[in-house]
Parts: C-alpha cells; structure tokens; sequence
C-alpha cells in the first residue's frame, strides 16, 4: 500500500513539475506576436562557478549574441544573485532571453548548427568545453515568464 501511495505522490508531483503553468496557475504570455521571455538559472558545483561562467562566456553567449542579430533574440540578460540563499534554493546564474515570439522561443534555430561551425572552427574544443560546461551544472530550469505590471 505504501508503495502505490509513493507511486501516485511521485506521479503527481512530476505533473507539477513538468507543468509548472498549470500547478501555479500562471498567467498566459502575451499574443502570438509578442515578446516571449524565459529566465534560464543555473546552478554549479561548489567552487565551480568562475570556470561554468567562463565557459558559457565564451561558448554560449557569443552564439546567443548571433542569434540576436537575426532579430530572433531582442535582448539577453545575465545576473547572479547578490547574496546566498539555502542550498535547495541556491542559483548561480540567470540567463533572461526576450525573444521575438513565442513559436521562435520554442522551436529550433535552422541556422544555429551553422553558426556554431562558424563561431567555433575547432568543433572538437568546442565539444570538450561544451561538455565540461554541463558536466559542473548541478542544475538548469528555464523559465517562461510574463510581465504583469499594470501600465
């Protein structure tokens, strides 16, 4: 019996989290044709965070900054938190990326393998580095969000 219980709490509690509109309650974003924004945070292994940042810096961010200047991006933010929370609370990083629209936000860039090879002639460092970036992530939870301020 307690594991059927334990079955259906996990089962509910995935719903939640694969959901997370739906369990909040979150209001919808803007029409179809509107600004779309995801906040992506991440969390690092302790005493690793310099070397994830240096390594996004120079291995994601620079393609963000591309795609930016097709006009599917309209602004990428980067921050951390000024002080420390708890450990199960804890984020190292927030990536805040407005896209153009929703179905740009959610879908697949065509251009970005190209990019890349563009970005990153030696593919094989790319990887390597690429690799190590999510190999220090703990974690990484993106986001949607709307802006509800009246106007």
């Amino acid at each position: 019996m307690r594991r059927i219980l334990l079955a259906v709490f996990v089962v509910l509690f995935a719903g939640m989290v694969v959901v997370p509109g739906l369990a909040q309650g979150a209001p919808p974003q803007g029409g179809a044709d509107q600004p779309y924004t995801v906040e992506y945070y991440y969390k690092c292994q302790w005493g690793h965070q310099a070397e994830f940042l240096q390594l996004f810096l120079k291995n994601h961010y620079p393609l963000l900054k591309k795609i930016q200047a097709t006009g599917r991006i309209l602004s990428v933010k980067l921050e951390t938190p000024a002080n420390h929370t708890s450990e199960e609370l804890r984020w190292d990083y927030r990536v805040t990326i407005r896209y153009k629209n929703s179905t740009v936000a959610t879908t697949g860039n065509p251009d970005e393998e190209a990019f890349i090879k563009e970005l990153w002639p030696d593919q094989a460092a790319y990887l390597k580095e690429e690799q190590r970036r999510f190999e220090i992530l703990l974690g990484h939870i993106d986001l949607p969000v709307t802006d509800i301020t009246p106007k």
